[in-house]
């Protein structure tokens, strides 16, 4: 099994989802997060004054797939949140020894 973790824009969400979905994938978990990349912030204008704005708003998406569909969902994901500009996000994998849905006490792929 891969843990996939997604930082992206927020206005990206529904086609990321729709994306993920279409591959048969059943589950994510989303959060709304801050930070900053390259982008290092930016300046707003409020009231006549500028402030900067060291953090922008993204959203976090996790999801665990498994490892024959982990490659798939990411070319989905990237596809999806794309929109050429910087501050697209970032995608991460990392492996998963195992998984226990809590309700049947299923294990592995069948937890998914």
């Amino acid at each position: 099994m891969t843990k996939i973790e997604a930082i992206i824009k927020p206005f990206r969400l529904t086609e990321v989802q729709e994306a993920l979905t279409a591959l048969g994938i059943q589950g994510m978990t989303v959060t709304e997060v801050k930070g900053f990349g390259r982008q290092k912030g930016h300046v707003e204008l409020y009231r006549g004054a500028e402030y900067t704005v060291n953090f922008v708003p993204k959203l976090y998406i996790m999801t665990i797939v498994s490892d024959d569909l982990a490659q798939k969902a990411v070319d989905a994901i990237q596809k999806a949140a794309y929109t050429g500009k910087i501050g697209d996000g970032k995608i991460f994998l990392s492996k998963i020894d195992e998984a226990v849905r809590i309700r049947t006490k299923e294990t592995g792929s069948e937890a998914l």
